[in-house]
């Protein structure tokens, strides 16, 4: 004997959106598109011609789009003693090291400095918060001593040791490290892991959306950095894309360069919207997760 069981058949309901709903979808469509609006100029003026560039009133939106600002990028390089591709290869090289490398220290020093349990702890965490309240600048002259006394000027090395141990990332971290139950890291104690297997096989995955923050934090602050190209480099083989721009930007052929500056900023800015795009996500769960707005 078989029992059938009837099926309950849901009927969708469609509800009229209030008039306040209605308000705040098309303000909050409105913030969105101002918020855009720079980037879609970015894009647009990238492929503008030069005389559209100039014209006065200016436009917006392009008439007669052209790839012809790329050509020139690379003509206006051509000259010079590097190749444009060689300042693309420093800045994505630099980025991606000092990337792998900030995950590795500040993920290991936060976890150190919460599960670990180390006398001198809560000391050194007091002094990382105090350094957030500095800008960078401040440490900028002690920085540079440090590294012309290690000798690593002219070398990849002073564009990505110091910008490894930052204060946020591991402030970030910690914040997130400090969620999860000690309870659980002692049962794997228990279970024969030692600290560096607990560190790899469980905080690092549980941890996913803080570290990948982390990445996008660094990525954006390495491939962005023109300061420490200018202070630390003199060899122009070991300079990265924002002193590129600033080639491009200087000199006597400033206008006609203009075309081949648009194109250039739009090549620099397209991996950091690359990038935040793919981890916007995991970004915004970190946030609030974190409690920082």
């Amino acid at each position: 004997m078989t029992i059938r069981i009837p099926l309950i058949k849901k009927k969708l309901i469609f509800r009229r959106p209030s008039f306040g709903r209605v308000v705040l979808y098309l303000a909050i469509t409105g913030l969105v598109v101002f918020t855009a609006m720079p980037l879609v100029y970015l894009v647009l003026q990238a492929f503008k011609p030069l005389d559209e560039m100039f014209i006065y009133p200016p436009r917006f939106f392009v008439q007669n789009p052209t790839t012809r600002n790329f050509n020139e990028l690379f003509i206006a390089l051509e000259g010079s003693t590097v190749p444009f591709l060689r300042y693309v290869f420093n800045s994505a090289f630099t980025s991606a090291a000092t990337v792998f490398a900030t995950v590795i220290v500040c993920s290991a020093g936060s976890y150190a400095l919460t599960k670990l349990k180390m006398p001198g702890t809560r000391a050194v965490f007091q002094i990382i918060i105090a350094s957030l309240m500095f800008s960078p600048p401040v440490a900028q002259i002690t920085n540079f001593v440090l590294v012309n006394e290690l000798g690593m000027m002219n070398t990849y090395w002073a564009l990505i040791i110091p910008k490894i141990a930052g204060s946020y990332n591991l402030f970030l971290l910690k914040q997130n490290f400090d969620g999860i139950p000690d309870a659980l890291l002692e049962a794997a104690k228990m279970d024969g892991c030692n600290p560096w297997t607990i560190y790899w096989r469980m905080i690092m995955p549980m941890t996913r959306p803080a570290w990948a923050t982390v990445v996008v934090f660094a990525f954006v602050g390495a491939w962005n950095d023109f300061t420490s190209a200018l202070i630390y480099i003199q060899n122009q083989a070991y300079k990265t894309l924002p002193l590129a721009l600033q080639l491009l930007q200087g000199g006597v052929g400033q206008v006609a360069r203009a075309g081949a500056f648009n194109a250039a900023a739009l090549i620099t800015t397209v991996p950091t919207i690359v990038i935040f795009v793919f981890m916007q996500s995991k970004v915004i769960k970190t946030m609030a997760h974190t409690g920082i707005k």
